[in-house]
């Protein structure tokens, strides 16, 4: 049989390109007497036909990275991953209802030192124990509980409850267990035993708790509500807060609620953006609530006096409503500066101190960064100063907060663009603060601003410091450990911890070190 009227035939072309688009590609490219422009016309429907295919039969996702220009090309299907989810969920559920085998019955329980740790794979759930020549486990909940608040105990990322390794074995440090989790860019917090986080599941916005040396879901509280967003993402973007034995949890769409810790029973909810007339923003609420005395402090941005809001912590009854600034991403903290303690805000304008009492406001400085996109959250660094970034070209200051009469005299004492954050924020460590200027490690001088060193492509991702090290877990899922110095980049060691996107902030309580993006979710022994 001739091959050249195969290859004239537009029709046997058009078929071989329906069936398998790149063998119709190649007919296109090889049929003799064909006009170029034809061909090029041709291939790009080919393509359009190929897309299809890989989108719908093989779930390629086409997401944008922290540039918000750069594509990152994925395989998803969100039915297939939701199913694997909720296999997992029900296979946990099955696991805890099994009795146990007549030769384990036998046995003494299993010491803290040595639990049964599962690790998923492929959302099977299979046991295995942590080697006897490693570090002895911290047992949760015998002390103080830390990490209970979005960044940790302060809000600036930083870890010093217990010594961490300095440097980590060649295979990485131990892996506790690995399984799916919901969508979202919400952390961890933890306490008594519990991590707790925020997931989106199919069309619902849940709450989940989680036991924190399995990875065993305790309870999960659900409620309708579904934030999707083409540019950065689906799902819901806040830290819970844990505080007295109640989580609370605040969705993309403003629905806020308080929850017992231990059951995850509702004790009482409010939308703060319908309460308080506020329109959402762009990504959605990020800000995660903060618990002052006995209210909860959040960031509706609502007009007429209702941006900062303080609702009673057990009761959800308004307190105090405040201000009229557009909010943007970062969260509230609680500061003493000049020892005055009071409420550091940035809005989607400036950076202002309020009275937690009332709210009124003490002091603010000018902070508008372009589309008031300020997402970083601000850092103490002195009795009277704190730092303060933002990127999409804006740069960083340091901000000097001193009294006078009447008030507060406030002023920038440098301002650079050496560092700017964009949604990761910075960690201070013996004079320097070291942070991701855009997509970059780097190094700055607390008190002049000059970059002592830049090195590290991280991505748009996340760092704590915890000791003398920097853990930086990156947009691309990868786990690293630096050292944190003002002399050069240093990077310890590094491991894969997680596969897609990632842009989740890692959390540390207990020695253990939890990570999460929007499909999976990890924890990690770092203790000695």
């Amino acid at each position: 049989m001739r091959l050249q009227p195969l290859l004239e035939n537009w029709i046997v072309i058009s078929g071989a390109s329906v069936v398998f688009p790149p063998l119709g590609l190649l007919l296109l490219w090889v049929r003799p007497r064909t006009r170029i422009t034809r061909k090029l016309v041709s291939s790009m429907f080919i393509v359009v036909i190929g897309v299809f295919y890989l989108r719908f039969l093989f779930g390629l996702r086409i997401e944008l990275d922290g540039t918000g220009i750069s594509p990152r090309i994925s395989f998803y299907k969100r039915e297939r991953h939701y199913a694997r989810l909720e296999e997992n969920r029900a296979q946990q559920k099955q696991m805890a209802l099994l009795p146990a085998p007549a030769e384990l019955q036998a046995q003494p329980p299993p010491t803290a030192s040595h639990p049964p740790i599962p690790v998923n794979s492929q959302a099977q759930l299979a046991l295995s124990v942590i080697p006897a020549s490693d570090p002895k486990i911290v047992t949760p909940g015998k002390k103080p509980n830390y990490w209970t608040d979005f960044r940790g105990p302060r809000r600036d990322g930083r870890y010093d409850e217990m010594a961490v390794l300095p440097e980590w074995p060649p295979q990485g440090p131990a892996l506790l267990w690995r399984q799916p989790v919901g969508g979202g860019y919400a952390s961890f917090v933890v306490a008594e035993g519990k991590a707790f986080t925020i997931e989106q599941r199919r069309a619902q916005e849940v709450v989940a708790a989680y036991e924190l040396q399995t990875g065993k879901e305790l309870w999960a509280h659900a409620w309708e509500g579904e934030f999707r967003e083409s540019m950065g993402g689906d799902g819901p973007r806040a830290t819970p807060t844990w505080e007295g034995g109640h989580v609370y949890a605040l969705g993309a769409q403003g629905e806020l609620r308080c929850l017992d810790a231990n059951t995850g029973k509702l004790i009482w909810n409010k939308n703060i953006l319908a309460d308080n007339q506020a329109q959402n923003l762009t990504w959605g609420m990020a800000a995660s609530p903060l618990i002052v005395d006995d209210k909860v402090i959040v960031l509706p941005g609502g007009p007429s006096g209702k941006s900062v809001v303080a609702y009673n912590k057990l009761t959800g009854q308004a307190v105090w409503k405040v201000l009229d600034d557009k909010q943007a991403y970062t969260s509230p903290v609680l500061v003493t500066l000049n020892g005055r303690r009071q409420l550091l805000v940035v809005s989607a304008q400036r950076a202002m101190g309020l009275d937690p009492e009332a709210g009124s406001l003490l002091w603010d400085f000018p902070w508008t960064t372009e589309y008031g996109i300020n997402s970083a959250q601000p850092l103490i660094v002195s009795e009277d100063t704190f730092f303060i970034s933002a990127g999409y070209g804006h740069g960083s200051a340091l901000i000097e907060v001193k009294p006078a009469s009447p008030g507060f005299k406030v002023r920038a004492v440098w301002q650079s663009t050496s560092m700017k954050n964009k949604f990761s924020s910075s960690v201070l460590y013996q004079g320097h603060i070291y942070g991701m200027d855009e997509a970059i490690l780097t190094c700055i001088d607390a008190a002049t601003g000059e970059r002592k060193w830049k090195g590290g492509r991280y991505g748009y991702g996340q760092l704590l410091l915890a000791g003398s090290s920097l853990i930086i877990l990156s947009e691309y899922g990868e786990l690293a450990l630096v050292k944190a110095t003002p002399e050069k980049h240093i990077q310890v060691a590094s491991l894969p911890a997680l596969d897609g996107k990632t842009w989740n902030n890692p959390a540390i309580a207990d020695g253990y070190l939890l990570v999460r993006n929007t499909t999976e979710m990890a924890c990690f022994r770092i203790s000695r």
